[in-house]
């Protein structure tokens, strides 16, 4: 049992998907009673048992349907012929998917930043909260996250990030949003989005193509947040965190980022056959304001 405890808070640590097989009831002659566990890692190894031969070969392959689709299951096994086994009995095993609650990363402590946090907790997401202010980035202002007061660019590069890691990008500087933007993009994680108006968006894209061609920029969440005509800062929250659910839940939305838009389809088009880019005509009106959060 403490062998299956550690691995799974491994797996928890890891920011990763594992997949648990739990025997809950059994009947008859069984090779394993109700509690037993085994793990399926991230990596493919497999720590305790349910029982060992076509029982386990059989759990196996479910837990790794798990670790693909994240979903559960309970399945209900036959200690007959069909397995190859003479016990007669029956088993009742739990398959769930295992992994942490998603994080949320969010650069810059300013009034964007506080309820976008507050409310991104309640909807389970694991927030931590970077800036370099010691009058911003405290407790009293994040009590449900988990401020850390220091050079965002700096921390980001420390981080390790993967598909479950969401990635917030709200200073209040430009030019530290652009550089930010460019190492959370090379470090791939599941999300990444940015607040600014289009005009904002579409220079950042302009000049991060120019410096890193293989930067994936179509990407970004940029505008960020869903188009509800959000304006306060409790607002534009409510509008990046109604994204974050949608994404996560797979709901068709309407989104606030340029992805789609035909001057980013253009300098995208531009960059992929190696042409030099034309400067891009900014004309677009910004559907929010172009400053950076304070």
């Amino acid at each position: 049992m403490r062998e299956i405890a550690e691995a799974l808070l491994d797996v928890l640590g890891s920011g990763r998907r594992g997949a648990l097989a739990t025997v809950v009831a059994v009947s008859g002659s069984a090779p394993q009673r109700p509690g037993a566990r085994l793990l399926l890692r991230p990596d493919g190894t497999l720590v305790g048992t349910v029982g060992g031969g076509a029982v386990e070969q059989r759990i196996t392959l479910a837990l790794r349907e798990a670790l693909t689709t994240g979903k559960s299951q309970k399945l209900t096994l036959d200690l007959g012929p069909d397995l190859g086994m003479c016990c007669g009995g029956r088993m009742e095993i739990f398959v769930e998917a295992v992994e942490a609650a998603p994080r949320l990363l969010v650069f810059g402590a300013g009034h964007v930043a506080r309820p976008t946090a507050a409310l991104a907790r309640t909807v389970g997401f694991d927030v931590t909260v970077f800036d370099a202010r010691p009058e911003l980035a405290t407790r009293e202002r994040f009590p449900d996250a988990k401020p850390k007061l220091g050079d965002p660019e700096a921390a980001i590069r420390q981080c390790s990030l993967s598909e479950n890691d969401h990635v917030l990008i709200v200073t209040h500087d430009h030019r530290l949003d652009e550089r930010l933007l460019a190492l959370a993009l090379a470090k791939s994680p599941g999300y990444v989005g940015l607040v600014g108006s289009r005009r904002k968006v579409l220079r950042f894209v302009e000049r991060l193509r120019k410096q890193d061609p293989s930067l994936d920029v179509g990407r970004v969440y940029a505008p960020v947040g869903l188009d509800i005509g959000a304006a306060t800062p409790e607002e534009i929250a409510v509008s990046i965190v109604a994204e974050l659910v949608a994404l996560r839940r797979g709901a068709r939305a309407r989104h606030l980022r340029i992805a789609d838009d035909p001057q980013l389809e253009k300098l995208l088009e531009e960059s992929s056959r190696g042409a030099e880019p034309r400067p891009i005509p900014l004309r677009i009106p910004p559907r929010r304001s172009s400053g950076g959060d304070r």
